[in-house]
Formats: structure tokens, sequence, C-alpha cells
């Protein structure tokens, strides 16, 4: 359990929450075997009850020094579910990809694994955030009762907010992402489960 210092105590919770998103990039910049115990998370990502369940599962795509997903991506299409993996419009908003084949992504800017610009708007590829039955959620900082920092674009808020009721909202993390406590706002969307490569951490969600 990692325990608030004086300093993130005596500041406003926005304030704390950007020192929480500088230390928590840090920590992340600097965490060792990124490959090794992303391997960790993802297996208990998708031996999870919630997993085993669901036909159609959300997958973010890593970028940077998140939680390696990308080369769990093959895995996950030999289950047979749908997999859905999420891709940015010119408005900044998230938009979903059903895919079926690793040849379906390529390197886009910023080297972001992205769904091909002619297949993104195939009728038969393009996804509603209410038809998916498990999502996967990447963030900055977290901690044990689910709550959640992303690097304050808002990208995951606006799509988690058009997901079922009954939809779980799983992030991943490293341990040195796990902070005492993320300052929440009403708007915000606390996880249902947080897994890093030590622990499970069963959070509020959405109830």
């Amino acid at each position: 359990m990692t325990t608030q210092t004086a300093t993130e105590s005596a500041m406003d919770p926005g304030e704390l929450k950007q020192f929480i998103r500088k230390q928590a990039h840090e920590n992340r910049r600097n965490q060792e075997d990124k490959d090794g115990l992303s391997a960790t998370i993802i297996r208990k990502f998708m031996e999870l009850p919630e997993f085993q369940q669901a036909g159609t599962v959300m997958y973010y795509v890593d970028v940077r020094a998140e939680v390696r997903t990308r080369f769990a991506l093959p895995d996950a299409l030999a289950t047979g579910k749908r997999i859905i993996v999420p891709w940015c419009n010119d408005d900044g908003e998230l938009e979903l990809f059903l895919l079926e084949s690793m040849d379906e992504l390529e390197l886009g800017m910023y080297s972001i694994l992205e769904p091909k610009q002619e297949l993104r708007r195939l009728p038969e590829k393009v996804v509603q955030p209410q038809e998916i039955d498990l999502i996967m959620v990447p963030g900055v900082a977290f901690d044990e009762r689910g709550g959640r920092t992303g690097h304050g674009k808002g990208y995951y808020d606006k799509l988690l907010e058009h997901a079922r009721p009954d939809c779980p909202l799983v992030a991943l993390a490293f341990d040195c992402q796990m902070f005492a406590e993320i300052p929440m706002q009403s708007h915000d969307i606390f996880m249902d489960k947080v897994i890093t490569e030590s622990a499970i951490h069963e959070g509020i969600g959405r109830s």
C-alpha cells in the first residue's frame, strides 16, 4: 500500500494530480523488465472469469512505457473472441475497430500501432461501445479503489461513458504506477479492477 507524503497531502486536487502524473511517468520510464512484467499482467487479465465469459473484449494497444499489450494480441485473437482495438480520430475521440488479424495494423504517428487507414471505416469493422463485454483500460496512475488518472485529455473517459453498465472496466498497470489516492471528481470513472504484476485490486467501479 502506497502512503501519501506530507507534501502530497498539502496540495490541492489539481496540483496533486499533476504531481502524481509526473511521478508515475518517471516511475514507469525507469521500470525494469517491462516485457516480463507485462506478460505476467496480461496472463492475469486473460485468466479473469470476466475474460473467460466475455464474447467481445477491447484491448488497448500500448504506447511509450505502458504495460505492453501488442505482443499479446495474437494470443487474444486465437481465443476466438471478438477483439476490439481503439484508434483516435482527427477530433481527438476514440473509435473502435474489430481486429481479426495483426496484418490489419500499421505504425501510425509516434509509432502507435493503429488500424490501417483504408480499413477503419468499413461497416463490418466499426464497433459501438455498447457491444463490448470487457474493456481493458490504460492509464498513468491508479489507486487500490480503482481511481485512475490518464494524460488529462479525457479520451478514455469519453469512451467509457458509453460502455454498458454491466461491462467490467479492468486497468493494467505496473506496481510503480500505484499511489495512495488519486484525486477523483464526480465525472471521473473508477475501475472495477486494477491488475499489476503483484496484485489484482478490486475497485469501486461505476456503482
